[in-house]
């Protein structure tokens, strides 16, 4: 369920802002209202954040995969900042030996087609009076400037199969193409040389740094202190001031936590107000998990959705459904198995079981029970004639292999399953409206006659559904007298409240006519979209259907390589169907018809991340 919050202000001398602040975050209850997202003195340590992590990422891929074998070792305050300080110079030592390395690379693949030679014999010449200039040009020049008696030049040896020439007191005619080399300021031996003593300087730095990585724990631990430090920078710039003497701040805390709200203001001596959150507030959700329902929480981290708090809790009825859209979708027992393997894996590996594994559980049971009861195994019917007990569990009527078992045509079994996944859709769509209905009941709102409208829409359009996709029959009268009366209720009601007359619920109605006629067709493309988990099942059985035709032709080698390509294969393309497909029934039809548009954000208190050993004016912060 969704935790009452309650809103609170909380004031204090100015002088005792500092005191204040960190007495908030070791209490760890208050979300601060409008908190500010960064200010001066957060920025400065930021950038301290983000030059810890230029140098934890350095010596992370230095040390490779040999960092997470290292033993951690301890640092104090004043070594770690000395090694950090330490490993910053390397790091520039190393980047600048690396443009360094490119560029002595570059001016030796320039070089080595001339030879070795040293450059500075020529400059000797130079000074005596000479001038010297090279180039390298083809054969036709070369006859050009032999012609011409005004040009004084050396013929040299060829330069990457062009001719090479130096003049001496000479410059080169306009009308002359040719391409001009500069000397260098080292010879080829000593740019050679240099080139193996950055080789070396760039490896002592890697090793230097790769050394590091026994304090990659403490370097994580500063930048969560850091954080700490910025959140509590933030947190001051955030509270107000009042004349210059008093301080306060506002913020909600969980209705539970009032108690112990009161006796922590009581403790400090500080003035406070707590209030009922008022209708243009926004405060943050805190959802309470009862029981086995808590492991859907590591769903909503995935996809980072909160619902609004006045919202519903629909955690419960999301697991109940989308185990179910888990098992259709993925629809094999056999793939169901090597998930429950995963889990008890993960389980012995951890020596706990964490939600994220009892969801796995959950899941791993809901898709053996459903491949179960449609005959697949793996895609193959081999296994069920090899395996007689397994047909135990088969329903026959959805079986994915019918005709093969029990003589029942493949499209009377397919037309069974598809008329289930529409049940669903209406089972889901219909306990949205009833789910709307019972809350505005209790507020004695009469727009609850325009969710029964709905639900009449739903059920009637299910029909309708049935009758498009599979051919059942159906009572048009009953269809058409049902999608009246069901528009024409949410017509009437649709916008209704408890603060309105009817007359303006009424006339408000009437001018969205149009729109509840656009959205009675989207609640039957709703029912419709339902078949998505029919078409997806399908498919993943297709798929390893053809995996497993191939390996009978491949031989028993080949053949199981093939069989678990096409395993792994269908399993991920199966988890992001899930994704894609099974998710989005409950957050955008089911919650749609809800109303919900999870607008929320999550409760997290202004509190200790992590212990520190640092003080501040006498405070331990």
């Amino acid at each position: 369920m969704i935790e009452t919050m309650k809103s609170i202000t909380i004031a204090a001398p100015f002088s005792a802002r500092e005191q204040m602040l960190l007495s908030l975050r070791d209490a760890g209850i208050v979300q601060i209202k409008e908190m500010r997202q960064s200010c001066e003195a957060s920025s400065r340590i930021t950038q301290k954040i983000h030059a810890l992590m230029l140098n934890m990422n350095a010596i992370s891929d230095e040390a490779g995969k040999s960092a997470a074998k290292m033993k951690q070792e301890k640092l104090g305050k004043k070594d770690f900042d000395e090694l950090d300080e330490r490993i910053t110079s390397v790091c520039a030592e190393k980047k600048a030996l690396e443009a360094e390395r490119l560029s002595v690379s570059a001016e030796i693949g320039r070089v080595e087609p001339w030879g070795d030679f040293n450059p500075d014999e020529v400059r000797c010449l130079e000074k005596q009076g000479f001038s010297f200039s090279f180039y390298t040009l083809d054969e036709r020049v070369l006859e050009q400037l032999r012609e011409d008696e005004s040009v004084k030049f050396i013929e040299l040896k060829d330069v990457s199969r062009m001719k090479a020439v130096a003049l001496v007191n000479s410059s080169l005619p306009h009308d002359v193409s040719a391409r001009e080399f500069t000397l260098p300021a080292k010879s080829l031996s000593a740019l050679r040389l240099r080139l193996g003593e950055i080789e070396k300087n760039i490896t002592g730095c890697s090793s230097e740094i790769r050394s590091a990585a026994a304090y990659l724990d403490e370097y994580r631990l500063r930048i969560k202190e850091l954080e700490q430090d910025a959140e509590f920078e933030c947190a001051r710039a955030t509270s107000q001031e009042a004349d210059g003497k008093i301080c306060y701040i506002s913020g909600f805390m969980p209705e539970e936590s009032t108690d112990d709200f009161r006796s922590l203001c009581k403790e400090n001596r500080w003035a406070y107000l707590i209030a009922d959150v008022s209708d243009d507030e926004n405060p943050p959700t805190k959802l309470k998990y009862k029981g086995l329902i808590r492991i859907i929480q590591p769903i909503y981290d995935i996809l980072g959705t909160v619902p609004g708090y006045r919202e519903y809790d629909i955690s419960s009825w999301f697991l109940l459904f989308f185990s179910i859209f888990f098992a259709m979708i993925i629809g094999d027992a056999g793939y169901g198995l090597i998930f429950l393997i995963a889990a008890i894996v993960m389980n012995v590996r951890a020596k706990k079981c964490s939600d994220t594994n009892i969801l796995l559980y959950v899941l791993s049971a809901t898709t053996i029970i459903y491949g179960a009861l449609t005959g697949t195994w793996f895609g193959s019917l081999s296994v069920l004639e090899k395996l007689p007990f397994l047909q135990v569990f088969i329903i026959p009527s959805i079986c994915n292999y019918s005709m093969e078992l029990y003589g029942i045509e493949s499209v009377y079994a397919q037309n069974k399953v598809m008329q289930l996944c529409f049940i669903l859709g209406a089972a889901q769509l219909g306990l949205a409206c009833v789910i709307n209905v019972i809350h505005k009941a209790k507020d004695k709102d009469l727009s609850l006659f325009g969710d029964i409208g709905w639900f009449i829409d739903v059920i009637v359009l299910y029909m309708m559904a049935l009758y498009l996709v599979i051919g059942s029959e159906v009572n048009f009268t009953i269809v058409i007298a049902g999608v009246a009366a069901g528009f024409a209720l949410v017509v009437i009601f649709g916008s209704q409240s408890p603060s309105e007359s009817f007359a303006k619920g009424l006339k408000a109605g009437l001018g969205g006519f149009f729109t509840s006629f656009l959205d009675t067709v989207s609640c039957f493309s709703n029912i419709m979209s339902y078949i998505r988990l029919f078409a997806v099942g399908m498919a993943s059985l297709a798929i390893a259907q053809s995996f497993n035709n191939m390996a009978t032709m491949a031989g028993p080698v080949f053949g199981a390589l093939i069989v678990i390509l096409g395993t792994v294969l269908n399993i991920v393309m199966g988890l992001l169907s899930v994704v894609v497909h099974g998710v989005r029934l409950n957050l955008l039809e089911f919650s749609g018809q809800l109303g919900m548009e999870w607008t929320g954000y999550k409760y997290e208190p202004f509190r200790k991340t992590v212990q520190t050993e640092e003080t501040k004016e006498g405070v331990t912060k």
